[in-house]
């Protein structure tokens, strides 16, 4: 725990927090604006195993990866799946630190719930892990092995579960924090 809090107390500047952030969300917004829909022109409306929060089975990939033909798994290859090698670093490193920030001013930073900090970077492991599968399936095509997309779906599934997770506990902290800066504004207009 005081490696974790020592990294983030050192991290948490807020220039440092909102850069981060702010690039965090410039590479997502490219993913989901342009990467996404270009690999998508391909799979006939079928979501891309990325995009899958509950999952896939090999039926579901061997499926997709066929409507997406030789294009389209090559588009998911070269173009979607390199920017979504930058992402989960990212998404990891910005999420951590913007809770340690908002902990900070709670005065909970060197508390167990340093520990809610994670979860933003098993979210980003996760994500590795996951692309990791898809870039094996990607060129074993058409040689699916269920172990693979069993893993990868493993993957994906944790990655969806550990962002959900995180973006309630950043919701709770935020409120939490509200709560913090109206009952300090009550009490200075009491007194």
């Amino acid at each position: 725990m005081k490696r974790l809090t020592k990294f983030i107390e050192k991290n948490i500047s807020g220039k440092k927090v909102l850069g981060l952030f702010i690039l965090t969300n410039v590479v997502y917004t490219f993913m989901l604006t342009v990467t996404i829909p270009k690999t998508m022109e391909f799979s006939n409306g079928m979501e891309l195993l990325d995009m899958m929060p509950t999952g896939y089975d090999l039926d579901y990939v061997s499926e997709l990866f066929s409507l997406l033909g030789e294009n389209g798994r090559l588009t998911y290859l070269n173009n979607q799946i390199p920017v979504d090698m930058i992402y989960p670093l990212l998404f990891g490193l910005s999420y951590c630190l913007l809770l340690g920030y908002f902990l900070k001013k709670l005065n909970k930073l060197n508390s167990p719930y340093i520990f809610l900090s994670l979860l933003p970077i098993i979210a980003g492991i996760a994500d590795y892990l996951e692309n990791f599968g898809i870039i094996t399936m990607l060129k074993n095509y058409p040689e699916l092995k269920e172990t693979t997309v069993y893993a990868t779906n493993i993957f994906s599934v944790i990655k969806s579960i550990s962002t959900s997770v995180f973006f309630i506990v950043l919701i709770v902290v935020l409120i939490a924090l509200g709560i913090k800066v109206l009952n300090r504004k009550t009490s200075t207009n009491n007194v």
